[in-house]
């Protein structure tokens, strides 16, 4: 479906945007955050034995791509930094929270 470059610049209607963010809304049902976390968490440890595996692969030769080796490397690396400043977040937060007085 080719848009006009005038059909961009007009707004839609308010009714039309209600509609197709409500039914946005309960197309998808909610996923829990455990739910989330786990997945994500999997995501992390895939990333952290797809570099193990190619780093192996590497040294024994069967690889002769630097770079690529170096981007799964990184990509693992900054994925799994990233999971212990959201882990440092919560602990911090739960923390905080522990604090107050009620």
């Amino acid at each position: 479906m080719l848009l006009a470059p005038t059909s961009l610049l007009t707004p839609a209607p308010l009714q039309e945007i209600g509609r197709s963010t409500a039914q946005q809304n309960t197309a998808a049902p909610a996923e829990s955050f455990g739910a989330l976390l786990k997945e994500k968490l999997n995501e992390i440890s895939a990333l952290q034995q797809q570099a193990d595996v190619l780093t192996q692969e590497y040294l024994a030769g069967r690889v002769e791509d630097v770079h690529e080796v170096m981007l799964v490397l990184e990509q693992a690396n900054l994925s799994l930094q990233l999971a212990v400043q959201v882990r440092n977040k919560v602990v911090e937060a739960y923390q905080e929270i522990s604090r107050m007085q009620f």
